[in-house]
């Protein structure tokens, strides 16, 4: 199984940091959570004064076997036609990413379709979507270190690449009844609290998702260790997502998470190398059942709450400027030193 090399930023810095954002010609505190941020950020960075180079939205995309199932009010389909619009600039995350100088990245992990030859999509599919897991292991334990392996050297290329500040999204019809079983098993959360309406399924809906989802629960018999509940349960892209993650904190990047399925797959990183998250900032709270009671177990603040559930890493990229805000606020606001202004706390 890949390995990764993740430690907790060195302390050493962090007295001459509060010490820095402290000395910022305002009252003590006064900038809330832009003070946090740039402490979180200059920690992740080793340094006073921090910067953002070439963010960038990671899209990995899947099919699920138990979409089968009926569990999402889209059909499987969607997947493909969803990931034409991400190649015509039209999605939701789109739109955000021109407006905050992101580069997307498409990665096509498992979608249930031959896409023509195309430079904008990273063609990485293990296989045409993974199995229903109602009945068997959504992936073998080759294909689950494969999607680890591939997801870390997407990010890696992004480093390379010169990228300090990443997001990762996703595209996957089906994906958020594998991220509520990830959530139930990982946290001993009841699976009832963590199954919402995805795609927009009705009461009826949702309960039968519930049905299916707790039936697959019942029928499981692994180990119940993270890398099985993954293996699993998960899609091809969530563990794609978990080995990009994995590889941007071991790299020391900065992780915007997103929402339900990007914070469970923060959850699943977290078991691996519990470190890792303290590379995370976490863009917001969705509308997803489950997505608050998730956050609120991970001990995580999320920047935004705007009702959001469409996924794709808009809740993270629309975040992205109050990250900004936070180290322009380390490196551009004058100090009471330099400004003679009487130190006023």
């Amino acid at each position: 199984m890949i390995q990764f090399q993740i430690n907790k930023p060195d302390e050493k810095i962090r007295e001459a940091l509060i010490n820095r954002i402290n000395s910022l010609a305002k009252p003590k505190g006064s900038l809330g959570r832009l003070e946090t941020l740039a402490l979180q950020i200059g920690m992740i960075q080793q340094t006073l004064a921090p910067q953002l180079t070439h963010p960038v939205n990671v899209i990995y995309a899947s099919d699920h076997g138990i979409a089968d199932e009926g569990v999402s009010q889209s059909p499987k389909e969607v997947t493909r036609q969803v990931i034409y619009n991400f190649l015509n600039g039209g999605s939701g995350v789109c739109f955000l990413a021109r407006q905050h100088g992101f580069e997307i990245k498409i990665v096509d992990g498992g979608v249930d379709y031959d896409f023509p030859e195309n430079p904008r999509i990273i063609n990485r599919k293990i296989r045409k979507g993974t199995r229903n897991f109602l009945h068997e292991a959504a992936m073998t334990h080759e294909e689950l270190e494969k999607a680890l392996q591939i997801g870390a050297e997407i990010v890696s290329d992004c480093h390379k690449e010169g990228c300090n500040i990443i997001s990762f999204g996703e595209m996957g019809i089906g994906n958020t009844s594998a991220s509520s079983l990830w959530m139930s098993c990982l946290t001993g959360i009841p699976l009832a609290e963590c199954v919402g309406a995805g795609s927009g399924l009705n009461a009826e809906g949702v309960r039968h998702k519930y049905e299916v989802l707790k039936a697959a629960q019942e029928n499981y018999r692994g180990d119940g260790s993270p890398l099985d509940i993954m293996r699993y349960f998960g899609g091809y892209e969530m563990v794609m997502a978990v080995g990009g993650m994995l590889r941007a904190a071991e790299r020391k990047m900065i992780i915007l998470v997103d929402g339900f399925i990007m914070t469970n797959c923060v959850l699943a990183a977290s078991r691996l190398y519990p470190d890792m998250q303290d590379y995370c900032i976490f863009g917001h709270c969705g509308d997803e059942s489950g997505h608050r009671k998730l956050l609120d177990y991970l001990h995580a603040e999320p920047l935004l709450y705007l009702g959001m559930r469409l996924g794709e890493g808009s809740g993270s990229v629309c975040a992205y400027p109050i990250v900004d805000s936070a180290v322009r606020m380390i490196n551009e606001m004058h100090t009471f030193e330099q400004e003679a202004i009487t130190k006023y706390f």
